[in-house]
């Protein structure tokens, strides 16, 4: 009851800062237009017609006496004023959030949640997790997106993402979580019939498996690709299974994450190759205070937390 009182008094200081005949719906109308740089892309938002969401933008602006956009034949472009409200106006949406989560905060959780995450991750990390999450929200349906593309929270692909891809753009909240640690692998086999021993660092003699044409921008890859030289691997993947599969095999040697390796029998030639990623939880900021995500978010959050000598390696 407290943090409803503190929610509500933060909500009541913010009307007594607004001028007479301001609307929140206004609010969250500049915030999306703000966001998408069109009335179309803020209309789909919200869910209103650009008429409406076009006679809001200007009800707000007749309210404060300010221009906040600039109409332009490719969008809508902040003004300075409207610039300078950006900040209080994403304080409002945070406070109306908290108030609308306090009070359906004992309502069950019900819903899909997309998490897009990398094919490791999901397989090494979160799958083997999810009956603990399940246990506790058996209401929330979580879709896993493992495709090697990056995937686009701004676009809505999908509502957050666990990755080792810092996004430079669009509207979202980035935290991060920990470091995914890498090193070289091979089987027992390939080990024993090395013709180099396997603490010089010359690989000149080695069979490599790497990604294909469509992942060299991996760091793995490219490490694979500095030693090799112009030589070519004897096996190229898109996925990091059938890399582990092939290194088991006895086809060469892999890069490959050190908590994938459990249980495999493979063998680190090197543990610290230098490719660190970090791992970073975004989420998109107009969902940030979902409950169902928050759940999601709070669940991963915890998971790399406890796992983190795992991941690092």
């Amino acid at each position: 009851m407290k943090k409803m009182n503190d929610i509500g008094n933060r909500i009541s200081e913010f009307e007594k800062q607004m001028p007479q005949g301001w609307v929140w719906d206004d609010t969250r109308a500049f915030l999306a237009v703000a966001r998408h740089g069109t009335l179309s892309g803020a209309a789909t938002e919200l869910n209103l017609g650009i008429a409406t969401l076009s006679r809001r933008i200007e009800r707000l602006e007749k309210a404060l006496k300010l221009p906040l956009f600039v109409r332009l034949q490719s969008g809508y472009q902040l003004t300075e004023e409207g610039g300078r409200l950006i900040a209080k106006a994403e304080a409002l949406e945070i406070a109306a959030a908290d108030f609308s989560s306090e009070v359906s905060v004992q309502e069950p959780l019900n819903g899909r949640v997309r998490l897009a995450t990398a094919e490791n991750l999901a397989n090494g990390l979160i799958l083997p997790a999810l009956p603990e999450f399940y246990q506790q929200y058996p209401g929330i349906t979580l879709e896993l997106l493992t495709n090697s593309a990056t995937v686009n929270l701004h676009r809505r692909d999908a509502d957050l993402a666990l990755r080792m891809v810092k996004p430079d753009t669009g509207h979202v909240t980035l935290r991060r979580l920990g470091t995914l640690g890498y090193g070289l692998y091979c089987s027992a086999e390939y080990a024993a019939q090395r013709e180099t021993h396997p603490n010089t660092g010359s690989y000149d003699s080695d069979r490599f498996i790497t990604w294909g044409e469509m992942e060299t921008q991996l760091p793995a890859a490219l490490w694979v690709e500095r030693i090799l030289r112009g030589r070519a691997p004897v096996l190229t993947t898109t996925s990091l299974t059938n890399q582990v599969v092939a290194a088991k095999a006895g086809l060469g040697l892999a890069v490959l994450p050190h908590f994938v390796t459990l249980d495999t029998g493979l063998l680190c030639i090197d543990s610290n190759i230098g490719i660190e990623q970090s791992i970073y939880l975004v989420v998109q900021s107009d969902l940030n205070h979902s409950r169902r995500i928050r759940a999601v978010a709070d669940f991963l959050i915890d998971l790399v937390d406890r796992n983190q000598a795992l991941l690092s390696g």
